[in-house]
């Protein structure tokens, strides 16, 4: 037990450390060819999984009817990317040897008046080697950038277009990854709403091979909500963050482009939200609960100010506005999870309900939680080890992509990604996402769609539409990490 304590401290401490090219001409003509109706209809998932189930028990079994599981094609969303990097969400490279590629990108816009707005994206590419790009010249060097704005997901005109020339001030590095800036014009009026919005369609090219990663970015040229103008930066107030989380502690800016100093009036929430529901857990969702207000603030933007308590931060220009930036304070070692009242609140997702309280009762939840997994892995430590660690690295990056007004792993979003890893696909329109995964070794296809929910603390809050057809797809993946068969 203690090597395994041992080993469970290394693993923590260690940093976490990654799609094909798409038909993509294919896929939005057959996109534009369905119809209004189609386009807004919901259905059930695409499944094709392998022939096992799970028994009541938990254990898989083949099935009696060997012919694969099937239902009904979603409703199409246009395809807003030819490669892995689509919108927010990262994908499995299926690299070549030899080529440079983009992996992910992240985007946000921040109105600079009302003729244009600025454009900043984080970005991972992989060199030919594997290694992450850090290089500014290196990218600039291998990678070309052009964008195209609609008026809608729905509406092929071009409102406009252009190139992104890459040099040494708009191409930067931060941390592991780059930053990429730059100004869109407003285009001409074109449609009744005077052209206050488009869709940006950005499209970064390999020089060599032409292989693409696209991304897909609302823009509101009509900045009326609050985060369409200010943001959290960095500390220096030099680079905006992509995110909705600092650590306690942190030095913490929110700005605009043009540094405007401006009192917000900010409000702290201390409430811990539950965790998502299985994927098959198709009973109406409980009614929202109201949050209690802990405390208030008042800040000044473009002013640097510190946040000592942990908690969810919601901060308005008025009191009675109804949207605008919401901001989740954690704990110093966030996105990681490294104390054990924390570790054993994800694993929820792979165990059962009697495991659960046994390690919520427990007086000492670290060997309980050590208990848990060499229970599993029949003793066997090194297993335990590395598949422990493969889980929380996809805890640690589910926290990073995709925490919103809660932790990412407690998200619908997060809880797909840590069980069954990044998607191999990514379709979305203006109303919801579909991610699609086709490379498992027990599903040839199988598709979550998540719908986009008004949220007053972010812009980018998505529910999981459940369906029981899941349950073939997800008992047998997740038996795969009870049993240690998934040590990535």
């Amino acid at each position: 037990m203690r090597t395994l304590s041992a080993l469970l401290l290394i693993c923590f401490v260690t940093a976490c450390s990654t799609a094909k090219k798409t038909q993509q001409a294919r896929a939005n003509e057959a996109y534009d060819a369905r119809t209004e109706a189609q386009r807004n209809q919901v259905s059930r998932p695409t499944v094709r999984p392998a022939d096992a189930q799970r028994d009541d028990a938990g254990r898989s079994e083949r099935r009696s009817d060997s012919r694969p599981a099937t239902a009904q094609t979603p409703a199409p969303v246009k395809v807003m990317a030819d490669g892995p990097a689509l919108g927010t969400t990262p994908s499995v490279s299926t690299k070549t040897a030899g080529e440079w590629m983009v992996t992910s990108i992240k985007g946000k816009f921040l109105a600079t008046d009302t003729s244009s707005v600025r454009v900043y994206m984080d970005l991972t590419a992989k060199s030919p080697t594997g290694e992450t790009v850090l290089n500014p010249t290196d990218f600039t060097e291998h990678f070309l950038i052009a964008y195209v704005m609609y008026p809608d997901y729905n509406n092929r005109e071009r409102l406009g277009y252009g190139t992104v020339p890459l040099n040494a001030q708009n191409v930067r590095v931060q941390g592991d990854h780059l930053t990429l800036t730059f100004d869109v014009k407003r285009p001409p009026s074109t449609d009744k709403k005077d052209g206050s919005t488009a869709v940006l369609l950005t499209e970064i090219t390999e020089v060599n091979s032409g292989t693409k990663a696209r991304n897909d970015l609302t823009l509101r040229f009509k900045a009326a909500k609050l985060s369409d103008r200010f943001t959290l930066f960095d500390k220096n107030g030099k680079q905006p963050q992509l995110r909705n989380y600092v650590n306690v502690g942190d030095t913490v800016v929110i700005r605009d482009v043009n540094g405007t100093s401006k009192q917000l009036f900010g409000v702290r929430y201390r409430h811990d939200f539950e965790a998502a529901s299985s994927p098959m857990n198709t009973a109406p969702r409980p009614a929202s609960k109201s949050l209690a207000q802990d405390s208030t603030l008042s800040i000044t933007t473009n002013q640097p100010f510190v946040i000592s308590h942990e908690g969810l931060y919601y901060f308005v220009e008025d009191t009675t506005d109804a949207s605008g930036i919401g901001l989740v304070v954690t704990d110093k070692r966030f996105p990681k999870l490294t104390r054990p009242e924390k570790l054993i609140k994800p694993v929820l997702y792979m165990s059962t309900s009697t495991e659960i309280g046994e390690m919520n009762q427990a007086k000492d939840t670290k060997k309980a939680f050590d208990r848990y997994w060499l229970s599993l892995m029949s003793g066997n430590e090194e297993v335990a080890r590395k598949t422990l660690k493969a889980y929380f690295d996809r805890v640690e990056e589910a926290n990073r992509l995709f925490t919103s007004y809660k932790e990412g792993w407690k998200t619908d979003k997060g809880m797909i990604y840590i069980v069954l890893g990044a998607p191999d696909r990514v379709q979305r329109n203006r109303e919801r996402e579909v991610w699609v995964y086709n490379r498992r070794a027990n599903v040839s296809e199988v598709n979550f769609t998540f719908t986009k929910k008004p949220n007053q603390f972010v812009e980018d809050h998505y529910e999981l539409v459940r369906y029981i057809e899941y349950q073939p797809i997800w008992y047998p993946i997740v038996e795969a990490w009870r049993t240690g068969a998934i040590r990535e």
